[in-house]
């Protein structure tokens, strides 16, 4: 017979299982909405401290960085999104109004005097060209028709962010107290979270905007039309960090497609060359010089991250992959503190 105190520990690991995996079941449809939410408290939070100093008030307080960050966001939007829209249905019909094969072809003979081989690539050009327009104006329109589903999570990363702010520490003392570890060490691990987390969460940032300004520079080199548009819309999405060659390559194309083929060389070199390295370059040395992670780890954890939890996964990944590192650390240095008292003693 099993014995009574072995059977309640069984069966309360059991509950408390399936309720974990309950809860994750629940929350897995709004996770990105939620982590979305936390980082937002994260960054903002040193504004929210300052705004209490000053109120007194938690609710009024949280509640005004709240605001803030809806001026933040919504302002720059009334403006950009009918411009977004706009170019997007122009270069959507201005592709489907162009030879762009005719055009390919014609360039790349030039390029590599190979007929047959400048045939072959043309036509894989003007493929990938025609599936990034279509596949632009089917996210746009599955903006519209999602745009329910979208205010919905929106709403749900705003009272995340309101309740983080304003409950937040409650939050982590909650943790804090069900840590096995000594106060003193609990101390060290959270200082280094928060350190690996801001190191993680700002570089994006940085990186992002510093990366979008450079490829902003080549669209008023070279003359692009709505280089200030495109600038925007670049830092934006380095900042997501989806990347300035989402905008950067498209406007190349079209420099070929134009005839300006000096000027499509020319960003195009500038793109591969001083945009990208920006990219694979500082912010993997930004993010791991306070993680102290390598940097080829670190583009494996933003690679990864991608792949399970979309576009926040390039913040994700790194943070979950030093947080992992700094436990393992953490445990190799108490067990080797733990052997050296046990020789002293001995």
């Amino acid at each position: 017979m099993m014995d009574e105190k072995l059977f309640n520990k069984i069966a309360s690991v059991v509950i408390i299982t399936v309720l974990f995996v309950l809860a994750f079941l629940i929350i897995r449809p709004i996770l990105t909405a939620v982590l979305f939410g936390l980082i937002l408290t994260f960054i903002f939070h040193p504004v929210y401290k300052k705004i209490l100093f000053l109120i007194k008030n938690r609710n009024i307080s949280a509640l005004i960085v709240c605001v803030i960050l809806l001026v933040i966001i919504i302002v720059p939007l009334i403006f950009l999104i009918p411009m977004i829209i706009k170019q997007t249905l122009g270069v959507y019909s201005f592709i489907q109004k162009q030879d762009i094969f005719s055009a390919l072809q014609s360039v790349l003979h030039n390029i590599f005097h190979m007929q047959e081989t400048s045939i072959e690539l043309a036509s894989t050009l003007n493929s990938f060209v025609n599936k990034i327009a279509s596949s632009l104006l089917n996210k746009l329109t599955d903006i519209f028709l999602n745009l329910p589903v979208t205010l919905l999570h929106l709403m749900l990363t705003l009272f995340v962010f309101f309740f983080g702010l304003r409950d937040g520490e409650k939050l982590i003392a909650y943790i804090q107290s069900l840590s096995p570890l000594s106060k003193e060490s609990e101390s060290k691990v959270f200082q280094q979270f928060k350190d690996i987390t801001y190191s993680v969460i700002f570089g994006q940032i940085v990186v992002g905007i510093l990366q979008g300004a450079v490829a902003g520079i080549a669209f008023f080199i070279f003359k692009i039309p709505n280089a200030m548009v495109l600038t925007l819309l670049s830092i934006f999405l380095g900042i997501l960090p989806v990347g300035p060659w989402f905008v950067w390559i498209p406007v190349d194309i079209y420099l070929f497609v134009a005839g300006r083929n000096a000027a499509g060389i020319g960003l195009l070199i500038y793109g591969l060359i001083v945009v990208s390295w920006i990219d694979n370059v500082f912010r993997p040395l930004i993010v791991s010089r306070k993680t102290k992670l390598n940097s080829g780890l670190i583009l494996i954890s933003m690679v990864g991250g991608l792949f399970v939890f979309g576009i926040l996964g390039l913040i994700i990944g790194p943070l979950v992959v030093a947080y992992l590192i700094l436990l393992l650390e953490f445990y190799r240095n108490k067990k080797t503190d733990s052997i050296l008292i046990q020789k002293t003693n001995t």
